[in-house]
């Protein structure tokens, strides 16, 4: 189980360089349609066609904020910004942010040691954000605090899913971001057959990789959450943008600056931290 989490971490941390990979070569919103597609097809032998009685609408909005709306976001981030490591610090933002939806949506009780953690984290990528290099890039910044934030969201809309199976979740949620991804991208992107027609096989590999992350990603999770509570699995997020950034430096041959080191750092200790104190409870 241990060997699954770190492979799972590093699956997660991959996403983000090989990602870059596929959007030098793609628009961003078709290659979010298209990892969704893929990752529906992939389900497809196991999904129930069926619409749940219970619960659909919660169903709906779920897909929509993490089928469109994080997918879209996390390539669009990933297309504007030359730089990764960045983009791998402010996704961890879905975290605090969570937490403030929690007390927002869910009237959930926050302590204040958890308050001082986010304000912490936020800090972290406000430092992040001061790199010289990144001063161009506010648009690819903007993408991903709004990535982030539908990814809390979507993390919050499925505790009101607990009725509904992970296959029927991914298989809505991919083929509802697929329609709307793939619209979006028809009308901004052009014809997608014009860039298919110099499709390399990088472009391919990040695709059919993203997809395979997913999988492995909420397959290998939903695994372990049926041997351990969450609170014992969920540190070991905070892996996963240390991998990331480590890839960013392998595959992409980027090197981080002080101002990412030191604001990384903060960030990644105080999410670590945030998910240690849920493990008390």
């Amino acid at each position: 189980h241990l060997v699954l989490v770190f492979l799972i971490m590093f699956m997660y941390g991959s996403a983000y360089p090989i990602g870059k990979l596929g959007t030098n070569e793609l628009p961003p919103l078709l290659m979010g349609s298209l990892r969704v597609l893929i990752l529906f097809i992939f389900i497809l032998p196991f999904f129930k066609y069926k619409v749940p009685k219970k619960k659909f609408l919660n169903l709906i909005f779920f897909s929509i904020s993490m089928g469109f709306f994080v997918y879209g976001f996390l390539y669009l981030s990933i297309s504007y910004s030359s730089l990764i490591s960045p983009i791998i610090i402010g996704a961890q933002l879905s975290i605090p942010i969570g937490l403030i939806l929690s007390l927002v949506l869910l009237n959930e009780h926050i302590s204040l040691r958890k308050w001082a953690l986010v304000l912490l984290s936020f800090i972290g990528v406000l430092i992040v954000s001061y790199d010289p290099r990144f001063a161009d890039e506010i648009i690819a910044f903007i993408f991903v605090l709004l990535m982030s934030f539908f990814y809390a969201l979507s993390n919050i809309l499925s505790r009101f899913l607990k009725e509904i199976d992970t296959i029927t979740q991914i298989g809505w949620h991919s083929i509802i971001g697929f329609i709307l991804l793939a619209s979006l991208s028809l009308l901004y992107e052009g014809n997608p057959t014009n860039h298919f027609r110099s499709l390399n096989n990088i472009a391919v590999f990040s695709i059919i990789h993203a997809a395979i992350i997913s999988l492995i990603g909420h397959g290998g999770m939903f695994y372990l959450y049926k041997f351990y509570p969450v609170s014992k699995v969920l540190p070991f997020y905070s892996l996963f943008p240390i991998f990331g950034i480590f890839l960013t430096f392998v595959i992409l041959t980027e090197i981080p600056g002080p101002y990412e080191i030191l604001g990384g750092s903060i960030v990644i200790v105080s999410i670590f931290l945030i998910h240690l104190d849920n493990k008390k409870y």
